[in-house]
């Protein structure tokens, strides 16, 4: 058995739209095909001996061991493989339990999918099931723990840290989307114009003066000390006469940090001695030049957290520390603690597991300590020199014992260095009386302060310090969106999203949309390509210009990774037809429909999706849809349309020659089609049904108006520039060339369409198959072209998608002849540029040229070179 191909899905997708983050792998059982579970000696007793805890998944039994009970029925090693990658993310500390496997339409062949939290470790598990899989039928030994361990160790390297995965939390909770921007702690929360960024707890409407000043703790202790805020006395150094001069000054015992240092690094704390100090200024200088020097404050340590310069919690800290039994060792008494249920590796747990490093060498060695040591009873033998919960400390909520004076103190610090949210360091004996009279003193200032200490407290009420963060970026409960319209479907969703684009820009908006040749922000190409992915469509949700998204969503994006987004306001689904089949496991039209339907179902319950009416598949969704919906149509007297209208719904329909927005029982005649451009006059049928979901998607948001729609609708004229291939017509002197992008059956059926009403003769077509259709759809192709052009040149694509070139001329020349009811004179010229060459070298007076055009900026440019050319001879002869 063999992985075929991975994909990771990071948005909602064709396998569930609740569940967007799912790993999906491409499977191929080989000779495992013929060997269902229960045909495999001994493979369920492997397999339930080696996860126990596998009891607890239902499956399809719906009652634990109901898995269990299905592998010893006989179930297919694909299914096996689902809850092995399931269960082996659990064990590391990823609860996950969605799966699905399905056939894939190959003999032995399965997709198998499941979620994961962090997609290193989903891709990780993926392959480290069907090891598993493959060592438990041969029944050979495997170490499972290894497999857990470095799934533990991807998830602490790639995840949010627990105060950046609080915040984000938080967000998601309020419905506020969120992009993670790197593989660390920058996060773009909100889209567009109204994002905000943070990276761990530094949110992009904090000073950037008041992090430098906090960052340098001489610049902060001077600044609280002219404030009247109580700080140990100190000094800043950089040789070891001045450490002896300030010993001199403030005795032991002294505390010696780096001026610049965070998270405790390089301190080193209750110096009593020459050789001690010695080495503290050592450790700081690893850090910076500069060394601060300053009186240990005796006490206990403290964090109290201000946000938006308000008093939210305190903790109280403890170093990482055993209690000596008088009967055991250190090692022993370490081992003992670690096995405290909450504590985990890295961040999984409430408490972090104590590890033994220099530090805890170094603190021991100040005792004449070993590990070995034996403790007397009731000693307390600190392991760690600072207070922080990710090397084993622990916290203890104290914000219900804070005195007044210590919170006015506190927000009066935060406003002092500039920080909106602030982590405070104390030293004292307690907080219930004020620190300036028990003897206490500020420490430090922190910029990023750590949450984990007040969300997860080792003791105490844990505190939601999240919601205080969101509140301040998004006050008025707003979630930081913009307007966002997607469309999908076989033919026309990019004129469509171009049109829709066009109409929101005439009203004013801010527009960034995607289409199949680029992404445009504020009507400026910036990406160039096939862009209807969702990283063209998350590239327009962080512009922080763009306060309206229009979206152009593709079958391959979809399938590939899913979509970029969570929810959209308004969705369009065009059509579907034969285009795509046979790739990626979509093999039949129902299942390109359930690939379409992803971009209704994550509508809004409010938002609106506007669906075909004149297509069987595309009117069938609105069953699975929990918001309102919308429908267009070419014919005012669809029954669909009359029944939805007179419940009152709203839809778009084209009668008596207008395009018409019907609400209810009452028709918005916006405009006459043959007075808009893309129509040609009325003739393009296919663009006057592009533009009825256009106007009814714009019309749907109250602050895009009929006038607007009505002036955008003029304004939008087919060229090279405002709708490149699609129908850009060019006039020569004697002869016409007509550009489109018709690549499919359906497409170029609507196109002849349009060319049989257009006057020219003779009718040239400029025809190509692409190679990862089917048979029958390339063979299509010829037999709608022979029944629309007097002659027909057969070119191909830039990429043959797995044929040849002869392969595919000759199933359109099968097509051709299967159809044409006349002598067609068929040119080939593989060479798109050859053949566009030749047709304009040979036009004769009067005819229409039409090519269906593989890179649409190439043949767009050779074109226009042309016309350019003959507009510049004939001014000269002129």
């Amino acid at each position: 058995m063999k992985i075929e191909d991975i994909k990771v899905l990071k948005g909602p997708n064709y396998w569930s739209v609740r569940r967007p983050k799912l790993i999906q792998v491409r499977l191929n059982l080989e000779e495992l095909e013929q060997s269902p579970t229960d045909k495999i000696d001994g493979f369920p007793d492997r397999l339930e001996a080696m996860f126990p805890s596998m009891y607890e998944h239902r499956c399809s039994e719906g009652a634990p061991g109901g898995f269990f009970k299905r592998v010893k029925e006989g179930t297919w090693m694909g299914h096996v493989i689902e809850h092995i990658a399931l269960e082996l993310q659990t064990l590391a500390g990823m609860d996950c339990g969605f799966g699905r496997t399905r056939g894939a339409g190959v003999e032995g062949v399965y997709f198998v999918v499941f979620n994961y939290m962090e997609e290193d470790a989903g891709v990780y598990a993926a392959k480290a099931a069907v090891r598993i899989a493959q060592a438990l039928v041969d029944g050979t030994g495997y170490d499972l723990t290894a497999d857990i361990q470095r799934l533990r160790e991807i998830r602490e390297d790639t995840r949010l840290g627990p105060s950046t995965g609080c915040i984000v939390e938080e967000a998601a909770k309020r419905g506020i989307p969120y992009i993670r921007l790197n593989k660390q702690s920058l996060v773009q929360l909100g889209y567009g114009v109204h994002q905000k960024r943070i990276r761990a707890t530094i949110a992009s409407t904090t000073s950037n003066i008041a992090v430098d000043i906090a960052c340098d703790k001489e610049e902060t202790k001077a600044l609280l000390e002219a404030a009247e805020i109580p700080v140990p006395r100190g000094t800043v150094i950089r040789t070891e006469e001045g450490l002896k001069e300030a010993i001199d000054k403030f005795n032991y015992p002294l505390v010696i940090k780096p001026i610049d240092g965070n998270h405790g690094k390089g301190n080193t704390t209750n110096i009593t001695t020459w050789e001690q100090a010695t080495k503290a200024l050592e450790a700081a200088r690893q850090y910076g030049r500069n060394v601060i020097v300053e009186k240990f404050i005796t006490g206990f340590d403290f964090r109290v957290l201000v946000i938006n310069y308000k008093f939210i919690c305190a903790a109280l800290r403890t170093p990482a520390a055993v209690t000596g039994d008088g009967e055991h060792n250190i090692q022993w008494l370490i081992d003992e603690t670690n096995k405290d249920p909450r504590r985990g590796y890295g961040h999984e747990k409430v408490l972090t597991q104590i590890t033994i490093d220099q530090f805890t060498q170094k603190m021991l060695d100040e005792k004449n300590y070993t590990l070995e040591t034996v403790p007397p009873k009731g000693e307390l033998v600190l392991l760690k020199s600072t207070a922080n919960l990710s090397t084993g400390g622990t916290s203890t909520d104290v914000t219900d014992e804070v005195h007044p004076a210590n919170i006015v103190m506190c927000e009066r610090i935060a406003r002092i260095i500039g920080l909106d949210i602030c982590g405070i360091d104390i030293m004292a004996k307690d907080l219930r009386t004020p620190v300036s009279e028990n003897g206490g003193a500020i420490l430090e200032v922190n910029a990023a302060p750590g949450f984990r200490m007040h969300i997860e407290p080792s003791e105490g009420l844990p505190r939601n310090v999240a919601e205080p963060v969101i509140d301040m970026l998004f006050p008025d409960r707003s979630e930081g969106r913009i307007p966002i319209i997607a469309i999908t479907g076989t033919n026309g969703k990019t004129t469509t999203t171009r049109l829709t684009a066009h109409i929101c820009k005439s009203a004013g908006r801010k527009v960034g949309y995607t289409t199949s040749d680029g992404v445009y922000i504020q009507n400026q190409m910036l990406m160039k390509g096939d862009c209807t992915g969702p990283l063209s469509a998350q590239f327009v949700l962080k512009d922080p210009t763009v306060d309206f998204a229009v979206l152009e969503c593709a079958r391959g994006g979809l399938l590939k990774s899913g979509l970029a987004f969570q929810h959209c306001n308004v969705s369009i689904v065009t059509n579907v037809t034969a285009d795509h089949l046979g790739l990626g496991g979509i093999d039949t039209l129902e299942q390109m429909a359930r690939v379409k339907a992803v971009i209704p179902e994550t509508t809004y319950k409010h938002g609106y999706a506007i669906l075909n009416a004149d297509d069987d598949l595309v009117y069938n969704m609105r069953r699975d849809l929990d918001c309102n919906v919308a429908f267009f149509s070419m014919d005012e007297n669809n029954p669909r349309i009359k029944s939805h209208t007179a419940g009152g719904g709203y839809a778009a329909v084209y009668e008596h020659g207008y395009v018409t927005i019907m609400k209810g029982t009452w028709k918005i005649r916006v405009l006459k089609a043959s007075e808009i451009p893309i129509t040609y006059g009325g003739k393009a049928l296919h663009n006057i049904m592009n533009t009825l979901p256009a106007i009814l998607a714009s019309y749907l948001f109250k602050d895009i108006s009929i006038e607007d729609i009505r002036t955008a609708l003029t304004t939008f004229v087919p060229s090279a520039s405002q709708t490149p291939g699609r129908l850009n017509m060019f006039e020569f002197k004697t002869f016409r060339f007509l550009v489109d992008f018709a690549h499919n059956p359906a497409g170029l059926e609507l196109l002849c369409d349009f060319v049989s009403k257009m006057d020219g003769t003779p009718k040239v077509g400029i025809i190509s198959g692409t190679g990862d259709r089917r048979d029958e759809d390339i063979k299509d192709l010829g037999r709608i072209s022979a029944g629309c052009f007097d002659e027909i040149i057969i070119r191909q694509d830039k990429h043959l998608r797995g044929r040849t070139a002869e392969e595919i001329v000759n199933l359109l020349v099968e097509g051709i002849n299967e159809k044409k009811t006349k002598d067609i004179p068929v040119t080939i010229i593989l060479n798109e540029k050859e053949a566009i060459m030749h047709a304009y070298n040979n036009a004769k007076p009067g005819s229409l040229v039409t090519i269906m055009c593989d890179v649409v900026a190439e043949a767009l440019d050779l074109i226009k070179d042309l016309k350019e050319k003959e507009d510049a001879a004939t001014l000269v002869t002129a």
